[in-house]
């Protein structure tokens, strides 16, 4: 009873639904844009049979959209939806070892998760294959066999997703298994394969292939070049914000002005979906119930923007602290970074610009006018406020 009590007092009955920036968002947890948009476009490229990845920054809402496109296509499809996290780097000691993992990840997606509904064949010959095989003993070839029973079997046509590709980005094995995708990409009119096959990464496999052989002249000769072009917008737009504080204020009969909030929220995130979610989560959860803001009314305002703003400017988030890492990662992003804000200096958008091509990858800059912005006003400033801090420390010293 005292933690149901504590829970509506803290919550003010809740109803359910808070912004998130944490992982996977759920439609009747979380409030949420209306991803109809992408979802259309992404549902249409599995219809052609397309390869792809989905391919942003951190915290683009890439997992979630892949979690919303596996129940759209559920039904006319066995989808297997499996992810490299959480795995640890066991798994990629060789391709064998890997093979025999993503097998494991069908076999838990029948038993628990998205392809349940699979066939009894489908059942029994991942059961037998597991059952008879070590790890080492399933070869690349020998998956591609399976792969092309399992699609005989099936009784439905099979998609496959793969999130959080990232953590195979200094492994080979990982390239040995797209290469064996391609191949039976090529050979599709004669052999069975999957009808799509999409990755969700930081990452395009281009980069992938940087990272594990830097030096080599044909670095960009990736197993993955039969990928589509993936030019599907996921920011937000000014009329995605605003369906989504739609819905907030109708739950708690705040009075708000919508629009003029959806327009704050964009001109400073420029539609970047966790900084969306992050000032909306500030405003309701750290903002609101404060001396100057006493409740959401008051919360919801220019005024409690600009220090839900200064909240965010000042925090440590995942967001924030993967950015600081991209920088020591990357010295000459650091070095573009610095010049184009500190220093004044403009560059021509120009994508054959490896660093370029790295800091857009991440989205951090885009292109204006053909020159290159930094993506949004809140990383300029963030940005900023940390080359002011080192220089002053240097100086110091």
């Amino acid at each position: 009873m005292i933690g149901i009590f504590l829970w509506l007092r803290q919550g003010e009955a809740r109803l359910g639904r808070e912004f998130n920036t944490t992982g996977r968002c759920y439609p009747q947890r979380h409030y949420m844009v209306d991803m109809e948009r992408q979802l259309e476009r992404l549902e249409q490229m599995v219809e052609r049979g397309e390869y792809f990845c989905v391919n942003r920054g951190r915290q683009y809402g890439k997992t979630t959209v892949l979690s919303l496109l596996k129940r759209r296509l559920e039904g006319r499809y066995l989808v297997f939806s499996v992810s490299f996290e959480g795995i640890g780097e066991a798994p990629f000691a060789s391709a064998e070892t890997l093979a025999y993992t993503l097998l494991e990840l069908f076999g838990d997606n029948i038993d628990y998760g998205e392809a349940k509904l699979a066939s009894e064949a489908v059942r029994e010959l991942i059961g037998e294959t597991l059952s008879s095989c070590r790890e080492e003993k399933l070869s690349v070839l020998k998956l591609s066999k399976i792969v092309s029973r399992l699609c005989t079997v099936s009784g439905k046509e099979v998609v496959l997703l793969i999130d959080e590709v990232d953590k195979a980005a200094n492994y080979s094995a990982f390239m040995e298994l797209l290469g064996m995708f391609r191949d039976k990409y090529l050979k599709r009119p004669e052999r069975p394969t999957f009808r799509s096959v999409i990755l969700a990464s930081v990452y395009d496999i281009k980069n992938l292939k940087r990272k594990l052989r830097p030096q080599e002249s044909h670095q960009y000769n990736s197993p993955w070049n039969i990928a589509a072009d993936f030019d599907v917008s996921m920011e937000f737009n000014r009329a995605d914000i605003a369906g989504m504080l739609e819905g907030y204020r109708t739950d708690y009969c705040v009075g708000m002005d919508i629009q003029t909030m959806a327009k704050m929220l964009y001109d400073y995130t420029s539609g970047y979906p966790f900084l969306v979610s992050r000032l909306c989560k500030l405003l309701d959860e750290k903002v609101a119930g404060t001396e100057g803001f006493p409740d959401r009314n008051a919360a919801w305002t220019k005024e409690g923007f600009q220090e839900a703003l200064r909240l965010l400017l000042a925090e440590a988030n995942t967001l924030f602290d993967d950015l600081r890492k991209k920088l020591a990662d990357y010295p000459g992003l650091r070095r573009m970074l610095y010049e184009l804000l500190y220093e004044g200096k403009s560059f021509p958008y120009n994508t054959d610009d490896e660093i370029l091509d790295v800091a857009r990858m991440f989205g951090y800059i885009r292109e204006y006018e053909g020159k290159v912005m930094v993506s949004n006003r809140i990383f300029e400033t963030r940005l900023y406020n940390l080359f002011v801090s080192e220089e002053r420390i240097h100086s110091a010293y």
